[in-house]
Order: structure tokens, then sequence, then C-alpha cells
């Protein structure tokens, strides 16, 4: 008999609460925050407020299902069980195109910041490399994904951790600034608070949601983790707190030093901060650490469209090769054809436009707000699923349900709207439902619908 193809739990508590972390912490902040600051000046606090409160009750709301039951496949197994087959399907495909365009954009940041060292490389031999040597690690066995991930996340964390301590430290006590405290005027006094209006924050929505694009991935994890119910409760729980010091209270501190007109102006305002305290180096320093950053979310990425592919030939919606495990447990074919179809990015960097940036993190956002509206919509379909008894039986559950995941679902669907009226972000609504009928297309041609496990009653 054929041994059943299974993932191995090698991933630790350890290793959970540091990608839970470091998930939250891409390039979004490193490099999105600029743009994001520009449209909205010191009041992209309350838009990252606003945005990282939804995806606490997204995150929630997967906890839920995930502790309940922890499966590959994550969020596209529990689309199906409790949806219908069809949307198990666009949700698993979709995830993983819009992980494949995000690496797209990590392995051409990684070339662009290879250039500070290494002026006269090509872009494309960085972006190449950093595809070659993420798509290996994933080869290895799940253990060693969860290290490097681990000391990825870690660089990240302490390199915000010690910029809010710094910043603290001058707007509080005159640090670098020969002792004169720089306070917190700077919030309002160029142009006030909200210098663009509500207009400006509300343009700004769709930048601050890439930014947490990720974040989910830790359901991802629930395959692979030792004692899921453990570990990723604790990580689901920590969302809110993370939001609040890694984006709301480094973008306070940034926004408290620098007139909010000038950040992104002068370099980093990362390495504005450390260098004005006398770190003669910081400019090198941030680099490497926006430099794992990129690689950091490449790593995930290929870890995820990997386990997503996987998952959708267990269902018989990819094909069967894809369901092969190497015996270090991981599914390495699935692997490959992610890294195969990141080989695209790489040729873009030959061709890659100023606007490409924005095209591709609104296809992403897209696509994120598809994979985060259908983990409330499963959510709510599965709560339903559940006797009176098993519902209070629940170890994890959704807060303010349900009216918290319909303010979330209603403010996803307000951010949609907003793409479609902004022209910048226009593309993401042609691109991706393009790609949602291409792909329901597919399902019918190939007659998935009349699959007899398909024909199933959900859940």
């Amino acid at each position: 008999m054929k041994p059943k193809q299974e993932l191995h739990r090698g991933l630790e508590e350890r290793h959970i609460t540091l990608m839970s972390l470091g998930a939250a912490i891409g390039v979004g902040l490193f490099l999105g925050s600029a743009s994001a600051i520009e449209m909205a000046g010191p009041a992209i606090l309350l838009a990252y407020a606003l945005g990282g409160s939804v995806m606490f009750i997204i995150m929630r709301a997967l906890g839920e299902m995930a502790i309940h039951q922890p499966v590959a496949g994550s969020f596209s197994r529990y689309a199906k069980n409790y949806i219908g087959p069809l949307a198990g399907y666009l949700t698993g495909w979709n995830y993983w195109f819009l992980w494949i365009v995000t690496c797209m954009a990590e392995i051409t940041a990684v070339g662009i910041y290879m250039k500070m060292w290494y002026p006269d490389v090509p872009v494309w031999i960085w972006a190449l490399s950093a595809l070659v040597i993420m798509a290996s690690i994933n080869l290895l066995a799940i253990k060693a994904y969860g290290e490097f991930e681990f000391w990825f996340a870690l660089i990240k964390i302490v390199a915000i951790v010690l910029m809010i301590i710094t910043g603290l430290g001058m707007i509080l006590f005159g640090f670098g600034n020969g002792g004169v405290a720089t306070g917190i005027s700077n919030l309002w006094e160029n142009g006030g608070f909200a210098p663009n209006g509500i207009q400006g924050i509300l343009m700004s929505m769709q930048m601050v949601m890439f930014a947490f694009l990720g974040i989910e991935m830790i359901g991802v994890t629930a395959g692979e983790v030792k004692n899921p119910e453990k570990s990723l409760a604790r990580a689901v729980n920590s969302v809110f707190w993370r939001i609040l010091i890694f984006y709301v209270g480094a973008l306070f501190v940034i926004m408290s030093i620098y007139p909010w007109d000038q950040i992104g102006t002068q370099g980093s305002p990362f390495v504005l901060t450390f260098e004005k305290i006398g770190i003669g180096q910081a400019a090198g320093i941030i680099n490497f650490v926006v430099l794992t950053a990129a690689l950091s979310s490449c790593n995930s990425g290929i870890f995820s469209t990997g386990r997503m592919l996987f998952n959708l030939a267990e269902q018989k919606q990819a094909p069967a090769k894809l369901h092969k495990v190497s015996k270090t447990g991981v599914p390495s074919v699935a692997v490959l054809v992610s890294a195969g179809a990141l080989l695209i990015g790489v040729v873009l960097n030959y061709l890659v436009p100023e606007k490409v940036f924005v095209w591709v993190t609104s296809i992403s956002t897209f696509g994120a707000i598809w994979t985060w509206s259908i983990i409330l919509l499963s959510q709510l379909k599965f709560r339903r699923s559940l006797s009176e008894e098993e519902k209070k039986t629940l170890k994890f559950k959704v807060p303010f349900f349900p009216y918290g995941s319909y303010i979330a679902l209603a403010i996803l669907i307000f951010v949609v709207g907003l793409m479609a009226y902004f022209p910048d972000t226009r593309i993401a609504l042609i691109v991706g439902p393009c790609w949602l009928i291409l792909l329901t297309a597919i399902y019918y041609l190939k007659g998935f619908n009349k699959r007899p496990e398909n024909n199933d009653k959900a859940a």
C-alpha cells in the first residue's frame, strides 16, 4: 500500500511566535509607509490603527477554525468545507497567485537593496540569486525553514524596537539633538494632523492593507506546527499588540522627529534616526535589515504557495504530482513549481517601469482582501454549522461575534471601492477579477464541479 503523503510537524512554538511577529513587518513598513505618509500625513496612524483592528478580527476568525481543525491549506480548506468546493478552489489558487506577485516585488527589492553595496551588478542577478537561495531553503526540512524565518524575524524586530527606543530618547530627552527634546509637535505643525483631509486617509488605505499582507500565513502553518492549540492561539492573540507597537509605534516616533512632508525625500527615516545619534554605518545597517525583510517575505511566500498547491492537489484541484512529499516531509514539487513561476519576476527586472510597484501592491492587496473576506465568511458559516453544545466548547472564539466580522467585511469591501476610485490602483480590479474568472472557467471546463467529492454537502 502506498504511504500517505503527509507534511511533517516540525515547527516549534518559538518558530511560530517569531514568524507571526515577522509576518507583520515587511517591506510594507520599510518602503510602503513612506508613500502612505505622503498621502495621509500624520493621520496615517489612524489608517494603520483601523487596518490593524480589522486584521485582529480576521486573525481571530482564522484562529477559531485553525485550532478546531488544524490542516495544511488552512483557509482554502475551510472555504471548501463551509462555503463550497468552488470557493475553496478559487481561494487556494488566488492565494498562490497573490504570493507569486508579491514575491516578484520582493526579489526585485533584494536587487535594489544590493545596488547600495554593488552598484555595477545588474538587479536581475541579485533577484535570481535570492530566488535560488530561498527556494533551496524551502526544499530542506520544515525545521530549516522555521530556523531561517526565526532569525530573519528577529533581525527586523530588534531593528524596529531599537529605532523606537532611540526615537523616544530624542523626543523625551533630546538624544542626538544637543539635549533639546524634540517633542511631538511635528504631528500637527506642518499643515495639521490630517493635511490632506479625509481623502488622504482613504487614499492611503490600499497601501496600509498591503502592509498587513502575510499575517494570515500563520494559518497555513497549522498542518506543520507541533502544538497547534497553544502556538496558534498565542500567535493570533498577539496580532493587535504587534501592529500597535511595530506600525503605529514606529510611525508615531518617525513623524514626531521629522516633518511628515520631508519623510522619504532625504532617505529612509530609519537611517536618519540612527545617524542622528551618531551611528555612522546606519545606512548599511538598515539596508541589511530591509534586505532580510525582503528575503523573509520571499521565503514565506515560497512556503505559503508550496503548501497551497499541495493542498489543492490533495483536493484533486491541481495536478497530482504537486501532492508529492520529499523524504524530509516537504512538498518539494509544489515548491519548485512556485519557484519556477517566480522566474517571471527575474525577467521583469529588465522591463520594470516606475508604476510596477504600485500595480503589484494593488493586485496583491486585491488578492489579500479576497482571502481575508473568505476567512470571515468561512468562520460565519463554520459557527452556524456547530451545535449549541459545540459552540460552548470552542477553545478560541472571535470577539464581538458576529458584529465584529460584519464590520470587518464592510471595511474590506470599502477598501476595494477605494481602489476602484483611484486611477493608480484601478488595475487591480481588472487583473484580480479576470484571474478569478479564468480560474472559474478552468474549474468548470475541467469538470471539477462534477467530481463526487465536490458534490458532497459542505461540512
